[in-house]
């Protein structure tokens, strides 16, 4: 495997020196398109929120600001996004507004209904079983909660089949597909804002 190949699927699992790159690219490199998804939750007032894949923290650390009364929960399965998530946070966590798990989206260690919102933020094209994933995600929401998904892309893209070819076991979903995903699993009132010109998706579900 080549470098570019081994530091972009790092992507899905950052691991090792190249890991540790591509985590601290995540920061910057997402962070115009999570800005946007954002935007279309400002009119809610979670209590408790869950970043579900939360990458390098720098989405943590930005829902802990736009919503200065909540808690924040961020989740990676990455050991390296774990630890940098923790370091991007530091004050937060030891405010006890921010607390940082390891663990994967098939078996969320949480009680259900305990969160207000869930966020995925460019995380979804590597979640094992979207069906399943996104049942555990409705279980450890509360009634009325909402699951916020950001994506770059939407499926309908062809330069994004380079990605698909790099990055292993990556799948990027059409927004025909994630509805279908979250309707199974039991969400309803889907609103999608999909830019069909740069193929970016933002989809929020209620439970």
């Amino acid at each position: 495997m080549g470098i570019v190949k081994k530091l972009f699927n790092s992507t899905r699992k950052p691991e090792g020196l190249l890991g540790e790159l591509m985590v601290k690219s995540m920061n910057k490199g997402h962070a115009a398109v999570s800005d946007w998804g954002m935007e279309h939750i400002t009119k809610l007032h979670p209590s408790k929120i869950i970043d579900l894949g939360c990458g390098g923290g720098r989405n943590a650390a930005e829902l802990l600001k736009r919503f200065p009364a909540a808690t924040v929960h961020a989740l990676d399965y990455s050991e390296i996004s774990v630890q940098k998530t923790k370091q991007f946070n530091q004050q937060a966590i030891k405010n006890g507004r921010l607390q940082v798990t390891h663990a994967n989206v098939l078996q969320l260690p949480f009680n259900a209904d305990t969160f207000d919102l869930a966020t995925a933020f460019e995380t979804v094209y590597f979640w094992p079983g979207p069906l399943e994933s996104f049942k555990q995600v409705y279980q450890i929401l509360k009634k009325g909660g909402r699951f916020l998904i950001v994506n770059e892309s939407d499926g309908t893209n062809k330069a994004d089949d380079k990605w698909l070819k790099i990055i292993d076991n990556m799948k990027i979903y059409t927004v025909e597909q994630l509805e279908f995903f979250l309707t199974e699993a039991g969400f309803s009132e889907i609103t999608i804002d999909h830019k069909n010109q740069k193929h970016h998706i933002c989809i929020l579900a209620k439970k």
